[in-house]
């Protein structure tokens, strides 16, 4: 069955078809038919404005991220895919299923050169070289097919963000269009037998296994836990699947605590998991090994995505679904034999050495030992590229997988306020709380305005130390203290946020924080707080992160 409608029109179906109930968006000439459509249905459909395209394009992130289903935003094309370049490839190394949704020049200029507005040259193949999959709609009737591909594109196998163009005078014009359906993902293909029964056998031989999630392995959570139960294996993770087992689980360790037990590891069964962390930081000479892992320990991978099985190749390889391959793995293991019991007081010892020696990062520790307190086990942690995001990676305990939201490895700085004001349109009901800095957060401070305009009750934390910290303190060590574009110059931010609308406070102290984190988790509204740091008083993070045996 048919309909005549506008393109626009069928986009919007296509997109309650599939689910969608929100999209960020920052309109402009080439997208105002899509926008009118939305009008038309702004009450099955969200529309969260933003102030910049990368704003726009990071809270959609954020809702991805954080609740796992599809987040979409609209811009316009050339200059806005541009700015929202950035988070598209943030989403595509996070593997976040986010959709972008695009105009084109009129149809008779594309490809011509001739200066129209918003031309860039192939701005198709652009989006095609650093997103999962891109294509374009070239009439009305062809909407519902394209749309649904996107959304198997970017739901299926190992997931990542999609987008679609289509010209201007297409998006405004009509014909008879298919009805729109919601996609069909066809299920992950069972793993092979036998590599399950040499998985079983190495991990049912192993003394001292042990376990590490990527975020390919959020959904996997309970399959993940009964396994380490079965194995008496330590599990952790460098960034995406933090929360998958409760860091103050028995077997949950952070990645600091897990790198006290990696030279006597005998097994590691990588889920979902790039497995940056033994293979690019705990081993010396570690580029002999981005290609074939032949050293100790024994390494099988899970992973749905079988190039990863050659971008680091393991002793076994097990190419499917992380739960459903992780189940068949436990199954495997059990028709083996009873596994002997094995003691977990070396887990134990070595989460107790890594939290005492994590205490000299000072003050950042001590800040987030007071954030973990007040916000509860199911809130989201949103970190930045600072150095309290980077002490975060083995000083802040997360419990639920999601939680912990990053931005993988592409180190985006100032992602986080933006994404974190997505997290929590995603999760409304959740405490939210953004740690980000002076240096980041000017990256996308207008979207202050976006926070009041739409209600966004996000805390924002801004630790303030009057310079990008990092880059502070590699020019003085390392290049003889040439300090050069590293020391900022910041306007107060108390009276920044306060004329925006926003809450605004300062905390000088950890325990100043604590009164404060918890009256802003209650409010209605959004809130700032700046954390003023003495220039250069931090000390480095970067001890408990590149151990190396």
């Amino acid at each position: 069955m048919s309909d005549i409608m506008t393109a626009g029109d069928a986009i919007v179906a296509s997109l309650e078809a599939n689910g969608v109930r929100t999209l960020f968006g920052l309109p402009g000439v080439q997208m105002y038919p899509l926008f009118d459509a939305l009008y038309r249905r702004k009450h099955a459909i969200r529309t969260v404005a933003s102030r910049h395209e990368q704003g726009c394009a990071y809270m959609a992130y954020g809702f991805a991220q954080s609740s796992g289903r599809p987040g979409v935003f609209s811009v316009v094309p050339g200059p806005g895919i541009l700015n929202a370049g950035a988070a598209l490839n943030t989403a595509w190394s996070a593997n976040a299923p986010v959709l972008c949704i695009t105009g084109e020049i009129a149809t008779p200029f594309i490809g011509k050169r001739r200066g129209h507005l918003h031309e860039m040259p192939n701005q198709l193949a652009t989006l095609r070289s650093f997103v999962k999959w891109a294509e374009r709609i070239e009439r009305p009737a062809d909407v519902p097919a394209v749309m649904n591909e996107a959304f198997r594109q970017m739901l299926s196998g190992r997931r990542g963000p999609v987008a679609v163009e289509i010209a201007w005078d297409v998006l405004a014009s009509s014909e008879a269009v298919p009805a729109a359906t919601r996609v069909q993902i066809e299920p992950p293909l069972a793993p092979f037998a036998s590599a399950m029964e040499e998985a079983a056998k190495l991990l049912f031989a192993a003394k001292w296994p042990m376990i590490m999630v990527g975020s390919g392995a959020q959904h996997a959570a309970a399959e993940v836990l009964a396994l380490a139960e079965a194995l008496n294996a330590p599990v952790t993770s460098f960034r995406g699947g933090r929360g998958i087992v409760a860091e103050d689980h028995e077997l949950g360790l952070s990645n600091y605590a897990a790198s006290r037990l990696w030279p006597r590891v005998d097994v590691l069964l990588g889920i979902g998991s790039r497995l940056e962390l033994p293979y690019m930081r705990w081993t010396k000479n570690y580029m002999q090994y981005c290609d074939v892992a032949e050293a100790p320990p024994k390494l099988i991978r899970i992973d749905i995505d079988p190039q990863e099985m050659q971008r680091l190749r393991p002793h076994v390889a097990v190419v499917g679904d992380s739960a459903v391959a992780t189940k068949a793995l436990l199954a495997a293991i059990n028709s083996l034999g009873k596994k002997p019991a094995s003691d977990r007081g070396h887990i134990a010892a070595a989460r107790k050495l890594a939290a005492t020696a994590i205490q000299k990062i000072q003050p950042m520790v001590a800040y987030l030992e007071v954030i973990r307190e007040v916000l509860p086990r199911d809130g989201f942690f949103v970190r930045e590229v600072n150095q309290i995001g980077f002490t975060s990676w083995y000083a802040f305990p997360v419990y639920e997988p999601r939680t912990y939201v990053t931005e993988a490895f592409s180190g985006t700085l100032g992602y986080g306020f933006p994404t974190a004001l997505g997290v929590k349109i995603a999760n409304p009901d959740k405490a939210v709380v953004c740690a980000s800095s002076d240096g980041g957060f000017m990256f996308a401070m207008p979207e202050l305005a976006s926070a009041v305009q739409e209600r966004i009750n996000l805390v924002t934390l801004v630790f303030n130390n009057n310079a990008f910290g990092n880059v502070l303190r590699d020019q003085q060590l390392g290049f003889d203290n040439r300090v050069m574009c590293a020391e900022l110059q910041n306007p107060d931010f108390v009276k920044l946020a306060e004329s925006f609308g926003v809450e605004a406070y300062c905390a000088t102290s950890p325990a100043a924080l604590k009164p404060l984190l918890k009256s802003a988790l209650a409010a209605n509204g959004p809130t700032l707080i700046e954390v003023p740091i003495p220039r250069g008083s931090e000390v480095s993070p970067w001890e408990f992160v590149n151990f190396k045996e």
